[in-house]
Formats: C-alpha cells, sequence, structure tokens
C-alpha cells in the first residue's frame, strides 16, 4: 500500500485531482458531441450509428453526419452506474444473460428513453453503418437496432487476417465496397455528395493526430513510466476512436496530451491516477482485454495501492493499431480506409496477437502479463488462455488471469479480483527473486 493509503480511525476526503490542460478540453469535446446528437430537431444533421474498430468516422463526415456510438453509450453508462437497470430491462425482454453485455446495456437504454449523458433522449439513427472487423456480436447487435429503428443499415464486410497478412486482393475487396456501397448509402441517407478532396483532408489531419498518439503510448517505456497505458490508456484512446478523429479538436487534444506527458517525463513523474500522480512504481505489466467499466476506479486502485502501473495493453489496439506503423493516408483515401479496418486488433488472429504482446513484453520492459477475460465478450475473450500460456513460455515472465465483465456490475467481485492480483504480485516478487523496490 501506498503512504496515502486512508486511515482506518477517521473518513479520509477524497482528493480533488488537478484536471490537466488535455482533460478539460476532452471533456468539452465530448459534452458537445452529446449536445450536438441530441439537438438534431434543430440544426437538421443527419446521424450514421456505427462502432469502434473500423471506425469510419472521417468518411461520415464527408457528408454533414454526426457519428453516434452504441457501444461508447454503454461504457458512459457502465461508468455512470446506469448500465445494470439497462442490462436489466434487457434480460426482462427475453435477452440472454450471456449475450454482450453492451448489447444488453444499449437496447436497455433504448427501452427507457434512451437517454444521453447530457439528459436529453438520443436521435434515431438516420444510418446503421457496420465495418465487420472480427466481432461477430456486431451485426447481431445491428439486426437488432434495424428491427428498432427501420433505418436504412449498410455493412462494410472486412477479410478476417486468418493468415497473418492482407493482400492487394483484400483491400481491392474494401474499396470495390466502399465507391459501389458504403459511400452512394451515406450520399443517399445525408443528401451530400461526396468530395475526396475533402476526405484527404480529414485524413491528414488523423495522421497528425496519430502520431502523437503513438508517441504518449510509447513514452511507457520510460522509467518511471510517465502514464498508465491501460487505465489512463483509455481515456487518451477516446477522441481518436469515436466521433473526433480527423478533426481540428483531435489534433489540438492530442498535440496538449503529449506537451503533458513530455514535462511529466522531465520532472520523473508518474502517471495520474484518480488520486493523484502515482508515487510508487513496484511492477511493470502488460495487460491484454478490456477493462470493467462498472467498478472503473475500484479496479484501477488496486493496481495503483500496490505500485503496478500498466505501461502497455491490447486494448488501447482496438480501434487502430497505429504504433505498428499504420497511418491513415491522404494521397490514397479509400485504399487507407480499408488498411485501417483490416488492421485493428479484433480483426487480427491469435498468432498476431500473441506476436504484439510478446514484442509489448520485451520492448516495455515488463515484469509479466495480465489477462482481463471478460465473461460476455467472445471476440476478446476466446483463446486468452492459450495466448496467456504462450507468452508466458516466449518471455519466461509470470502471468495471470483475473475475469470480470464490461457493464454488467453483477460480474465485478472486488474481494476476488484483489485476492488474484496480490498473489500474482507475489508470483512477480518470487520470479524476480527479491523484493520489489520503488523505480
Amino acid at each position: 500500500m501506498t503512504a496515502s493509503a486512508p486511515s482506518h480511525r477517521s473518513p479520509v476526503p477524497v482528493r480533488e485531482v488537478v484536471k490537466e490542460a488535455s482533460m478539460v478540453k476532452q471533456k468539452e469535446m465530448i459534452a458537445r458531441n452529446y449536445d450536438l446528437l441530441t439537438s438534431t430537431a434543430e440544426h437538421g444533421r443527419k446521424v450514421a450509428s456505427t462502432f469502434v474498430p473500423g471506425n469510419l468516422n472521417e468518411l461520415i463526415m464527408c457528408f454533414d453526419m454526426l457519428n453516434n456510438l452504441p457501444e461508447i453509450n454503454a461504457i458512459q453508462n457502465g461508468m455512470r452506474k446506469l448500465s445494470g437497470d439497462y442490462i436489466a430491462e434487457a434480460e426482462k425482454r427475453g435477452h440472454s444473460e450471456d449475450v454482450c453485455t453492451y448489447v444488453k446495456a444499449d437496447l436497455g437504454m433504448i427501452a427507457k428513453g434512451n437517454v444521453s449523458p447530457n439528459g436529453k433522449p438520443l436521435p434515431r439513427p438516420d444510418l446503421l453503418l457496420l465495418s465487420y472487423t472480427g466481432c461477430f456480436t456486431f451485426m447481431k447487435w445491428f439486426e437488432l437496432l434495424r428491427e428498432e429503428y427501420k433505418c436504412p443499415t449498410v455493412m462494410l464486410h472486412v477479410p478476417y487476417q486468418g493468415d497473418g497478412e492482407t493482400t492487394k486482393n483484400m483491400r481491392d475487396y474494401i474499396v470495390k465496397q466502399l465507391r459501389q456501397e458504403v459511400i452512394p448509402a451515406l450520399e443517399r441517407v445525408s443528401g451530400v455528395k461526396f468530395d475526396i478532396d475533402r476526405l484527404r483532408g480529414y485524413l491528414r489531419e488523423s495522421a497528425r493526430a496519430e502520431d502523437d498518439l503513438v508517441w504518449v503510448l510509447e513514452s511507457a517505456k520510460n522509467k518511471p513510466a510517465p502514464i498508465d497505458a491501460y487505465f489512463g490508456g483509455v481515456y487518451y484512446i477516446g477522441p481518436i476512436f469515436t466521433a473526433f478523429r480527423g478533426t481540428p479538436d483531435a489534433t489540438e487534444y492530442y498535440r496538449l496530451l503529449r506537451s503533458e506527458i513530455t514535462e511529466r517525463i522531465r520532472l520523473g513523474l508518474g502517471p495520474i491516477t484518480p488520486e493523484g500522480d502515482m508515487k510508487s512504481q513496484k511492477y511493470r505489466l502488460v495487460v491484454e482485454g478490456p477493462p470493467n467499466w462498472t467498478s472503473f476506479r475500484e479496479f484501477w486502485k488496486m493496481f495503483y495501492d500496490d505500485g503496478a502501473v500498466v505501461v502497455a495493453s491490447s486494448y488501447t489496439k482496438v480501434g487502430g493499431t497505429y504504433d505498428l506503423g499504420f497511418r491513415h493516408d491522404p494521397d490514397h483515401p479509400l485504399e487507407s480506409l480499408a488498411d485501417y479496418c483490416m488492421g485493428v486488433y479484433t480483426n487480427r488472429n491469435l498468432p498476431q496477437r500473441i506476436d504484439l504482446l510478446e514484442k509489448y513484453m520485451d520492448e516495455y520492459q515488463a515484469d509479466g502479463l495480465l489477462i482481463n477475460s471478460i465473461k460476455s465478450c467472445n471476440s476478446f475473450s476466446a483463446g486468452q488462455l492459450m495466448i496467456m500460456r504462450e507468452v508466458e513460455k516466449r518471455t519466461g515472465k509470470p502471468a495471470a488471469f483475473i475475469e470480470t465483465d464490461l457493464v454488467d456490475p453483477r460480474y465485478f467481485s472486488a474481494a476476488n479480483v484483489k485476492n488474484r492480483l496480490e498473489s500474482y504480485f507475489q508470483m512477480i516478487d518470487q520470479k524476480r527473486g527479491s523484493a520489489p523496490s520503488a523505480a
């Protein structure tokens, strides 16, 4: 435990962490987007619903449309402690306990008025745009939404990287769909003619932001790490994985963030946590799998209380593997969108995922791999035990397994998670052959 652990004799007030400029900027961006989404009756802009992996935000913006992401709404409701009631509502309506809890949180939210974080109802989508990138649940989810909204639906089928590589034929297949199906559907719904030069401009902005995001994530190679690449990382990826990639707002956000992290490195500071700067770094971890959102702060606290910082994570690549070299390319706009969709983490096979985690273990000098297996997420959870054993065998570093869920509070057992983490940290200590020393 750190020196700032609370006393058992008297309550300690929660510390109010000073917000850095990038945090304020991101909060304003999210609030503004929800305000735009919930005021379509006034300004008349059309809305596309889509998902994070394979998110074609730059293309959507070419048609003056807004981007509403159902899984982000589910995350927001999980963090706001609302998802449990929404999931119960969906199960009352016949959805199984085994169904992805993002889906049930979204369907329950719709059934209860579809109210956004600003307290106003979200609009009915004018188009459902599915970029299929490896998660079968997304297809079934959109079938249910299509039945609910009776709106046009278009699917971009993205070939799976079964052999671990992308080919020209695969790229051409996606580009053909973009030209013949996706773009015409966007034109019909929006009434706006496609302008490829407008797309080039958005892609140019995307590449600038992607450069800075990669720099920020790779800053965790420093000792001490100035960021947490899992708990902090989910905030860092927010703008670029959602409705802001390709905008000057996103470019400015990542410029601010990079500047702040540069200063933290100069001062030798660790990550900012909900309770202030992390003081001691005893364990450097790589984490596989999404986080739990309903108890996010409590989950994070279990790590930083014991001096564990996450230096790399697979989840922060679910919307793009930019650290492997991909950048949106304005000189090859449609081909660039195709390459982006094919490269996201959920579209990579198990050997590729293992190779990536091994790379992170080596390059970030991690002490071990931790897998957070999500009960209702087959896209991530399938094969994770094999991943764990293979990474452990290749690196010689200890690996461990914990289990939670995305946004279902019934499947977060704080005592169970904490016990497993403490046992894992002891395993790392034994492997190192000596007591941990703070960075």
